[in-house]
């Protein structure tokens, strides 16, 4: 599902497995949203506010290897749809290739949408009549 936040960049809500960890933690996850510059892991035990940590993120057919800061987590709240459990990474280190690849992911769900969209509207225009 395509989303666009208050965030000038788009993200696209994808579930891959996430691996995170730090000098003293590793935690696994998958991803809930993903951009060019940040994502959203839902995990049981996120890491704090601040924290770095490298990351693994397994796309298809592809594995991404960034550094990133956590910049959101909800580490004590509920665990729900509201209040899921987990954490907001910014990417602080991503190679191009990788970002390329996120972006073409975002368009192909973006053109997705917007093409189910339309088809949808027509289907309802032709109910109409």
């Amino acid at each position: 599902m395509f989303r666009k936040y208050r965030s000038k960049y788009p993200k696209v809500g994808v579930k891959w497995y996430a691996s995170a960890q730090s000098a003293d933690k590793e935690v696994d996850g998958v991803t809930k949203e993903i951009s060019t510059r940040q994502a959203y892991i839902s995990c049981s035990n996120p890491f704090k506010l601040n924290e770095r940590i490298d990351i693994v993120i397994v796309a298809p057919d592809r594995e991404l290897r960034v550094k990133a800061e956590v910049v959101w987590s909800n580490i004590y709240g509920h665990d729900d749809d509201i209040t899921p459990r987990g954490m907001g990474v910014h990417f602080l280190n991503i190679s191009n290739s990788d970002k390329e690849f996120v972006a073409e992911i975002i368009e192909k769900h973006c053109v997705t949408k917007i093409a189910s969209d339309y088809l949808a509207a027509i289907s309802g225009e032709k109910d109409q009549k």
